[in-house]
């Protein structure tokens, strides 16, 4: 390890330790290195406009933020509730299947686990909470077990980035998340199912059938955006980018137009909460770009594609152990840094060994999420904790089951990539 890696290393972990934005942390850790280095400090604005004006993929991100955000001021998320009680109300349990269906639906419209469980989630679990037979810790661990769902269905913001990182395509990641995200959905309803019947969970009333037309409506026009985005994205009408403008656009009629559940007040506080969320992403970002360029200087990814052909690794025994350095890496640091730090450094490893860039994205991606449910970081542990007041220990105690089956899927996954590829090979994509 040279000073200059070393001196980025503790200037990051350091400002990570005293709580400071991690965007900040990783644009002071690149200076720190250029200082050591003795390199020209204006490299950090090169690298950072370079990276964030020559990236025509990364528009996605702050127009998938506005499209969750309006969606959750907009009455959206209650009118999808209703429409999934219809379908799996009447199950044992029925108020946390509604949650994991409610949580599909959604996650084919906003890309965002954190807006998943401040939207949809926090309805449900109100609803959870109005029972004495559904504990505080069962309803948190629904919700944000399911919750990961989001970035998984498509459309998906780690995947953008993600494809902006590798360059792979982000039709076919989006693709690509199809599958394993119905797979993750209908594992999560067969354990709550058990666990339901285990603890003689009740049944949602039963709606009257002339109250389902008006809930159909209600909840229809919500349903269309996943068809619509996915629907012009593969038959070439929009690019994913533009797709993300549509879904915007699309979530903007609906709440402000067809419902008019938003005022102007509302309708401010939805644009400033989304150019702070944007905001964030992009200083992560931009901390990214110097990172990578000091890694890229100082020969990282190349020196892991070395270690690892030296190690004589499987395409299989190279996934496993990315798996394992991204659940044990998930519990001290943030999935942004995981994602645009350590994936750059293993992807020249991938491609060595001929491992396919939509395979290992999906992978990496699900990764992620269970990063996201487990502590100490846990992101959407301490997001739910935050909205609900419902303790972090009391969740994970009811949510070792969703984390022992996200696990097994992963396992899965890793070993047939089919369950990822199929899809998106389907659908004409060529591979690696």
């Amino acid at each position: 390890m040279t000073l200059g890696i070393l001196v980025l290393a503790l200037v990051l972990v350091g400002g990570m330790a005293l709580r400071m934005p991690i965007g900040f942390s990783m644009l002071a850790s690149g200076i720190a290195y250029l200082m050591v280095k003795r390199q020209d400090l204006g490299l950090v604005a090169e690298q950072v406009g370079n990276g964030l004006y020559n990236s025509y993929v990364l528009l996605a991100v702050p127009l998938f933020v506005f499209a969750a955000n309006i969606m959750n001021a907009g009455t959206v998320s209650e009118r999808i509730f209703d429409f999934c009680r219809i379908l799996v109300g009447r199950m044992r349990g029925g108020l946390a299947q509604v949650d994991i269906l409610v949580s599909v639906v959604f996650s084919g419209m906003s890309g965002s686990a954190i807006a998943d469980a401040a939207g949809p989630g926090l309805v449900t679990i109100r609803q959870m909470l109005k029972k004495p037979e559904y504990s505080r810790g069962f309803a948190g661990a629904v919700v944000v077990a399911s919750a990961t769902l989001g970035p998984i269905i498509p459309p998906s913001i780690p995947m953008v980035i993600y494809a902006m990182v590798s360059g792979a395509s982000v039709g076919a990641l989006f693709l690509g998340g199809v599958v394993p995200g119905f797979l993750m959905a209908g594992l999560m309803m067969v354990v709550v199912h058990f666990i339901a019947v285990k603890r003689n969970m009740p049944r949602e009333a039963k709606i009257p059938l002339g109250e389902w037309p008006a809930i159909i409506y209600r909840g229809a026009l919500p349903l269309s955006m996943p068809i619509v985005l996915l629907g012009g994205i593969y038959s070439g009408a929009f690019t994913p980018t533009e797709a993300a403008a549509v879904a915007a656009f699309h979530a903007l009629i609906l709440a402000g137009v067809v419902y008019r559940a938003l005022t102007w007040r509302t309708f401010w506080g939805v644009i400033m909460e989304s150019a702070r969320g944007s905001a964030v992403i992009t200083m992560i970002l931009a901390g990214s770009f110097i990172l990578n360029y000091a890694f890229t200087a100082e020969g990282v990814p190349q020196a892991m594609a070395l270690w690892v052909d030296s190690m004589h690794f499987s395409q299989i025994g190279f996934l496993l152990m990315v798996n394992l350095m991204f659940l044990v890496l998930g519990c001290f640091l943030d999935v942004s840094v995981l994602l645009l730090v350590f994936v750059p450094m293993l992807l020249p490893a991938a491609k060595l060994l001929g491992v396919d860039l939509v395979h290992f994205g999906v992978l990496v991606v699900l990764n992620m999420m269970i990063g996201l449910i487990h502590p100490p970081f846990g992101m959407l542990l301490f997001v739910t904790k935050a909205l609900t007041g419902i303790p972090i220990g009391e969740m994970m105690k009811e949510g070792w089951p969703f984390l022992l089956m996200l696990l097994l899927l992963l396992l899965a996954m890793t070993l047939f990539p089919q369950i990822v590829l199929w899809l998106p090979q389907t659908m004409g994509y060529g591979g690696k």
